[in-house]
């Protein structure tokens, strides 16, 4: 009978050890935004509008996090319809083919105080590449108004847009092979 006790208490103690959290992005407080430099002397910003997203992790540091992230490339928006648009077509994101962007992280690695490295694969434009991305944690709270309890995240990073044959009509000269890309917001623990 002891040997049954010992064992049970092994399962249980093993379950709530490796327990699992599920944080889902909080889309009225996260933005998904990049910029791109214009004939190298500008800064050209926008963001996608349409995203959803989730981090699980067992450790209360998300040392061990899994991140993933979907954005919806026709919800993009740089303030200018007619480039959005042009942005939208066969030039570009070809967004009526390809309609989806995502990310799925494979590793995390710990750098400095909730700070870390993080490596995944990269999907958009039918193409998918590796990225390291990095992260900086900025904490978890409780909303007075509701009780969620919330963390907050920094995401950023830089791609190439040859990496993903994007706008391979357009050279350098007019738009910067390299694409700086952010996430910053909440994830609502579920």
């Amino acid at each position: 009978m002891k040997q049954v006790f010992s064992l049970l208490m092994i399962a249980f103690l093993s379950t709530t050890t490796f327990a699992q959290t599920t944080w889902k992005v909080d889309p009225a407080h996260t933005q998904v935004s990049f910029g791109i430099t214009h004939m190298g002397i500008s800064e050209v910003e926008g963001r996608f509008n349409k995203f959803d997203g989730s981090i699980v992790a067992s450790k209360d540091d998300f040392s061990d996090a899994q991140y993933q992230l979907t954005i919806e490339v026709p919800s993009i928006d740089t303030g200018v319809e007619m480039r959005d648009n042009h942005l939208r077509n066969a030039d570009f994101f070809d967004a009526e083919n390809h309609p989806k962007m995502t990310f799925k992280s494979t590793s995390s690695k710990k750098v400095s105080e909730n700070k870390y490295k993080v490596t995944g694969d990269l999907t958009f434009h039918g193409i998918t590449k590796p990225v390291t991305l990095d992260v900086w944690y900025r904490g978890t709270v409780e909303n007075p108004q509701n009780g969620d309890v919330i963390s907050g995240f920094a995401i950023s990073g830089e791609v190439k847009r040859s990496d993903y044959n994007l706008g391979p009509d357009f050279p350098e000269a007019v738009l910067s092979d390299s694409v700086v890309v952010d996430v910053d917001g909440e994830f609502k623990k579920q």
